[in-house]
C-alpha cells in the first residue's frame, strides 16, 4: 500500500519514513510505534557513550541532536557555551564531516531574549524548519539543516 505524503501529496512506498520528494516525516498507520533512537555522545576515545537527552538538556540547557545524515544519527551535542560553531572544522564545537557543510557554517549564539542560529555566509546555506535563514531564534523542537545533516534542536 503506498504512503501519501501530507506535506506534497507524493506517493511513497510502503515502509518509507520521509517523503521521497520534499522530505517530510510520514507518521506512522494506527497501531504502529513511532521509531526511536538512543541519543549517545562520542568520548575522547572515539567510543560511543550512550546518554539520556532529557537529563543533557536539563543539565546543559541545550541540545542538538543529529536526526539523519552521515551515518550518525542519535549523535548529541550540548549547547551550553555562548557561541557555539558548527561546521566541517575540526576546531567546531558541533563537526559535521561532509563536503556539503561549509567550514565555518553556522553559530549558535546566545542573545538577551534567547538562543539564535547564524548562517556564517554557507554556501549550501542553512535551513531551520525547512526555511533558508541568515538569522533565527531557535524554539524547542526546530528541525535545523545543514549541508545533508538534519538536527533536532531541543531546550528545556
Amino acid at each position: 500500500m503506498a504512503l501519501h505524503c501530507p506535506e506534497c501529496g507524493f506517493v511513497n512506498p510502503e515502509g518509507a519514513n520521509y517523503c521521497q520528494k520534499c522530505g517530510a516525516y510520514l507518521a506512522p498507520r494506527e497501531g504502529e510505534e513511532e521509531p526511536t533512537t538512543m541519543t549517545y555522545k562520542v568520548d575522547e576515545t572515539g567510543e560511543y557513550q550512550p546518554v539520556d537527552i532529557e537529563e543533557v538538556v536539563e543539565q546543559a540547557g541545550a541540545a542538538l541532536v543529529i536526526r539523519s545524515g552521515g551515518g550518525r544519527s542519535g549523535e548529541s551535542f550540548t549547547i551550553d557555551a555562548d557561541r557555539t560553531g558548527i561546521g566541517r572544522s575540526p576546531d567546531a564545537e558541533v563537526f559535521l564531516d561532509d563536503v556539503t557543510v561549509s567550514r565555518n557554517h553556522a553559530l549558535i549564539v546566545r542573545r538577551k531574549d534567547g538562543l539564535y542560529i547564524d548562517d556564517l555566509g554557507s554556501l549550501n546555506g542553512t535551513y531551520v524548519n525547512r526555511r533558508r535563514i541568515e538569522s533565527h531564534k531557535l524554539d524547542d523542537g526546530d528541525e535545523i539543516q545543514i549541508g545533508k545533516y538534519k538536527l533536532s534542536y531541543l531546550e528545556r
